[in-house]
């Protein structure tokens, strides 16, 4: 006898001569105690406010992950605020998309643009210091049901703007809304109050191989 693999029935095996409708059986037998599991565990989970998310690691996707969040508020008629703390000037199809949307994005860009394109520290951290107050503003505001925070890790880790001040204020914030932060490195300090981390892993990327960041994909 042999075991499927597939994830469709893990506990049963298969008979050498096993036909197809008595697999369907079981596989419906099985579907059917998986269905009454899954219930059963949803009605021990609790109705709450809004989720603290952490979109961290050294992998792509924490950007285009919070974007696609973006995406769904707005589909549930949600108001987004999004706030961008390094890319500055830097042209990107998010900000061209979003921005079609007005009445329901408000997308702040108020990063200098990349540390070692700007070359002075004192602009960083003055555009940072804004783009966090900026942040204080919107996710205080009570019309906003969704704040997006791009790359404010990399402001943190930088020393652009306090930790204890960020975690102070996200400890009070308003637990109505949801507000995601992305950027590589993000400090235990903000792991531990967050709901939801999920660090990126970089297995392969096409810049290793000598390939521009493409447009569409990753800008």
């Amino acid at each position: 006898m042999s075991t499927l693999t597939d994830g469709s029935l893990e506990d049963k095996q298969i008979e050498p001569n096993q036909t197809e409708a008595e697999r369907d059986r079981l596989h419906a037998e099985e579907m059917k105690r998986r269905q009454a599991e899954r219930r059963a565990e949803r009605a021990t989970k609790k109705e709450r406010g809004g989720l603290l998310m952490v979109l961290t690691g050294p992998g792509k996707g924490k950007s285009s992950s919070a974007f696609g969040m973006v995406a769904r508020a707005l589909g549930w008629d949600m108001r987004v605020g999004i706030v961008q703390f390094i890319k500055g000037k830097w042209q990107t199809g998010e900000k061209h998309f979003f921005r079609r949307f007005p009445e329901r994005v408000t997308f702040d860009v108020m990063g200098e643009g990349f540390t070692w394109d700007v070359q002075d520290r004192q602009r960083d951290i003055a555009a940072a210091q804004q783009a966090w107050q900026r942040s204080c503003e919107l996710i205080a505001d009570p019309d906003y049901d969704f704040i997006l925070l791009d790359e404010l890790n990399i402001a943190i880790r930088n020393d652009y703007v306090s930790i204890a001040d960020v975690v102070a204020f996200l400890k009070n914030r308003p637990r109505d809304k949801h507000i995601c932060i992305t950027g590589r490195d993000a400090r235990p300090e903000l792991i531990e109050i967050a709901d939801l981390v999920t660090e990126m892993t970089l297995v392969k990327h096409p810049y290793a191989a000598g390939f521009k960041a493409q447009r569409g994909v990753e800008f």
